[in-house]
């Protein structure tokens, strides 16, 4: 109960796949219709709602199997390209090839100073565990990426149904990490990760996110409802640019 520790959200704060998953139908639509036409910002207005994490209070234990998981997001993917014109037998038979293509370690990126952050931490006997709204292939996808050897353990919202910010999933990457005493948290989501790891008592660090513009705040309320965290802005009062200066910060607050 000793070790303290950081726990990091994935996707946008470790680790990114430029465009996420409207880039990648595009990707799909290059590869296998060339002719589409269509354009990322075309596909990601169909993909603005239907996602786990987009009824976040609701346990999604129905949904801890790989191609659970995947059924109800290949459906939301399949409607966004009939959407834009693809045809319907198109759409169905291109979801596979969006499932294979969204995972693939190649076209994902590690920021460049994710490992030395990691290190970091480490080093200063802090252990490092992943709390993550994401695919089911997440562990592997860490493995892939490099940065398994630096991971306690990886909490991933498909394995388990409770999707940040549900107070569980925080509660859930304690219990993995040895249920420590000194928990920070490390995201880019102000209300997903700060906000919601907040309710449990953890503090956090807010890293690589945007300036609070009008965009973004109305981004970020519309997924996340700010109804239920309506001071979600005072507790993003750290905020990082990189993961190292995050890891900085902690580190002399835990002094």
């Amino acid at each position: 109960m000793g070790v303290p520790v950081i726990l990091w959200d994935f996707d946008g704060t470790l680790a990114t796949r430029p465009g996420r998953w409207s880039t990648c139908v595009v990707e799909v639509l290059d590869e296998h219709m060339p002719a589409h036409g269509a354009t990322r910002q075309q596909v990601a207005k169909f993909l603005n709602n239907g996602f786990p994490w987009h009824d976040w209070e609701k346990v999604h234990d129905d949904l801890c199997n790989p191609d659970d998981w995947w059924e109800p997001v290949l459906t939301l993917i399949t409607d966004a390209m009939i959407r834009i014109g693809v045809g319907p037998d198109k759409a169905a038979s291109l979801a596979p090839r969006f499932r294979e293509s969204f995972v693939d370690p190649a076209r994902w990126h590690v920021f460049p100073d994710s490992l030395q952050a990691l290190r970091l931490s480490g080093s200063a006997g802090w252990r490092n565990v992943i709390v993550s709204n994401h695919v089911p292939e997440l562990p592997d996808l860490v493995f892939q990426l490099g940065l398994a050897d630096h991971i306690h353990a990886v909490v991933n919202s498909a394995e388990h149904g409770h999707e940040k910010p549900h107070p569980q999933a925080f509660r859930l990457a304690l219990q993995a990490a040895g249920d420590p005493i000194t928990a920070w948290i490390v995201g880019d989501n102000p209300i997903a990760d700060i906000a919601g790891a907040a309710e449990v008592g953890i503090p956090g660090v807010l890293a690589r996110a945007p300036e609070f513009d009008s965009a973004f705040i109305e981004r970020i309320e519309t997924s996340y409802g700010h109804a239920r965290f309506p001071d979600w802005m005072r507790c993003c009062d750290k905020r990082a640019s990189t993961a190292v200066e995050a890891v900085q910060l902690i580190l002399s607050h835990s002094a």
